[in-house]
């Protein structure tokens, strides 16, 4: 009996700590998002950080730990992590970005390419599955406010809908 009791708790500590994995963003780096991308084309979310900044570390800790947004985005979009300030070399899209010193900090050049030049953490870009921008985010986001961010560029509903439009739909008003 205490056998069955020791393997029960066993294969529940094994299943618990199955299901908190499940719940994990899959991140890629830029490098095998190029990879990802050559088999099966997706749109994209990439999160530009810093290990400085508080608020990214937050979003880290809530808002990418969101069931819903969790498997979400798993199923329908690679999702990059991006030190926006790595000093190694990122080859991505036949380019090399390098680190660029600018005061007490500095940045790598392809943070500076996707952020246009406006340097903010936490920011998120989407890009399409061609791999174009097709929007940048600013700020700490909760998980209830970029759900619809997320579906509305995820599903291509920008394509036929105003941002206000879907709004509305979505909360049932006409």
């Amino acid at each position: 009996m205490k056998k069955q009791i020791v393997i029960l708790v066993v294969f529940f500590f094994i299943g618990s700590f199955t299901f908190l994995q499940a719940q994990d963003i899959k991140w890629l780096s830029i490098e095998e998002l190029e990879e990802a991308q050559a088999k099966e084309q997706r749109k994209v979310l990439i999160d530009v950080y810093t290990d400085w900044c508080g608020w990214c570390k937050r979003m880290d800790k809530t808002t990418f730990k969101n069931t819903d947004l969790v498997n979400y985005v798993n199923d329908n979009y690679y999702l990059v992590k991006l030190d926006g300030e790595d000093k190694d070399i990122i080859k991505y899209r036949g380019y090399e970005f390098k680190f660029v010193a600018n005061g007490r900090r500095g940045y790598n050049e392809i943070a500076y390419e996707f952020l246009r030049g406006k340097m903010s953490y936490p920011s998120i870009v989407f890009l399409d599955e061609e791999l174009n921008t097709l929007q940048t985010f600013k700020g700490y986001r909760t998980a209830e406010e970029l759900m619809p961010i997320i579906k509305y560029l995820g599903e291509d509903i920008y394509k036929n809908t105003s941002w206000t439009d879907y709004l509305k739909e979505s909360k049932g008003e006409k």
